[in-house]
């Protein structure tokens, strides 16, 4: 009993001894974290010294932090756009701009819509007579007496013809409305007996609605005839403008088209200048060649239908001729009203005929007579004609089917020409040549419409 005192002292001597040891090395540690900087590693922490019979301890530093690693450059916006968008956008843009120009350069010919169809008209009917100018020109004939009577001669053989036209029709008017309305009554009693199981009173029901849409749409038949006089005012200016424009590209085209040609910028104008002969070459070919078709489809179409017996067959085939203006559909049109003169007037055998020989004249027209007259000059796709004469039509009536099939064979020539000359400038400019060896360049004179033309 008188040991166990002794024992506890000896512990608790060794305790308080391995405290006091524990402070200090506390104390040293926070005093080096003071002295030591901030972004410092903390050292390495050194083991305790262990008691005589106590436990070790172990003091450890708190972890300092890290600074987060700093982000990198952000890549260029442009650069993150796939290439496909990037061409797509860039493609797009140019075609709004290219459409935007598009729409007010038809803003404006629609607003001066009797002045252009007038000048286009003209250059047709120039690019018709021009040759017969050259001809009077180089048998000594003066330019100026030339042009004249070149173009007076030309207008009145047109005038000539719409004149023999309206002649013959007042002359059998009254003639061909008995034969329409004998038609008509035979067609009534035809369709009675038909198959169709046509009644009377359907076919009563069918001409009491069309009394009734001509009485209901009376108003706009009496307002058109009103605005027949501004038709007639506008008719007479534009054959004025067509006549003065014809007489000044025969006898001054040559001028013309050198002014247009200062117009072009510089560093075009070769280009243009070559292109313009060759565009008017085209223009040429397609009317000449269009005015021999259209009087051999009038002949011979006419020809038919005056053996058939058919009323009227010489003002049908004037009809037939002006239409063929009009590529494809002007032929279908002037065909169509001769098969319905035909039906009504003459019954449907005579009908019947009258298309076959329609049939039969448009497809030599098509397979034989365009291919060889016409030739490679202005072969455009039947596709592209229909489509072209569709458009026209839908923008400017009858006149935009006139003038968009010339357009589109002048466009095509033009565009073809300036793709070969930019081919062989790039050409020429990557191909360096000797000057003994360089063979100089010649534009052609730029053909115009009052240029001399062989034929």
């Amino acid at each position: 009993m008188s040991r166990v005192p002794g024992w506890l002292g000896r512990l608790g001597a060794g305790l308080t001894e391995m405290s006091e040891r524990l402070d200090e090395r506390r104390a040293e540690v926070e005093r080096e974290q003071v002295e030591q900087p901030s972004d410092a590693p903390p050292p390495a922490p050194e083991p305790a010294v262990p008691a005589d019979p106590a436990p070790t301890a172990e003091a450890v530093a708190p972890p300092v932090p890290r600074p987060a690693p700093s982000a990198g450059p952000r890549p260029d916006p442009a650069e993150a756009v796939p290439w496909g968008v990037r061409v797509a956008a860039e493609a797009g843009w140019r075609l709004l701009v290219l459409a935007g120009t598009v729409w007010v350069l038809m803003r404006v010919i629609s607003a001066v819509q009797l002045v252009v169809f007038a000048f286009v008209i003209a250059l047709l009917v120039t690019a018709l007579l021009q040759p017969t100018v050259a001809r009077l020109t180089r048998r000594g004939v003066p330019r100026g007496p030339a042009t004249a009577l070149t173009a007076i001669s030309g207008f009145v053989v047109i005038g000539l013809m719409g004149w023999f036209v309206t002649w013959q029709v007042m002359e059998n008017i009254d003639t061909l409305s008995n034969q329409i309305q004998s038609g008509i009554d035979d067609l009534r009693n035809w369709l009675l007996k038909s198959p169709f199981h046509v009644t009377d009173k359907q076919i009563n029901q069918i001409a009491k609605n069309l009394r009734e849409a001509i009485g209901a749409n009376a108003d706009q038949i009496t307002s058109f005839g009103l605005e027949g006089v501004q038709v007639i005012v506008e008719t007479l200016t534009g054959i004025l403008l067509v006549f003065f424009s014809t007489l000044f590209l025969l006898y001054d085209g040559k001028r013309i088209w050198e002014w247009f040609l200062k117009l072009v910028p510089a560093a075009a104008r070769p280009g243009v200048a070559g292109a313009g002969p060759r565009a008017w070459r085209t223009l040429t070919a397609y009317v000449r060649g269009t005015v021999l078709v259209a009087l051999i489809d009038a002949t011979f179409i006419g020809m038919g239908i005056y053996f058939l017996d058919v009323p009227m067959a010489v003002p049908l085939a004037v009809f037939i001729f002006l239409f063929s203006f009009i590529p494809l559909v002007g032929a279908v049109a002037s065909g169509a009203l001769a098969v319905i003169v035909a039906l009504v007037t003459q019954g449907v055998f005579t009908a019947v005929m009258t298309l076959v020989v329609v049939l039969a004249v448009q497809q030599i027209e098509g397979h034989v007579l365009q291919p060889f007259i016409l030739g490679r000059a202005v072969r455009v796709h039947p596709l592209a004609v229909v489509l072209t004469v569709a458009a026209g039509g839908m923008v400017a009536g009858i006149g935009g089917a006139v003038v968009a099939v010339p357009l589109v064979a002048v466009t095509n020539t033009v565009v073809g020409y300036l793709r070969v000359y930019s081919e062989e400038m790039a050409m020429n400019r990557t191909t360096p040549v000797a000057e003994s060896e360089a063979v100089p360049m010649t534009t052609a004179e730029p053909a115009s419409p009052g240029a001399r033309a062989d034929g």
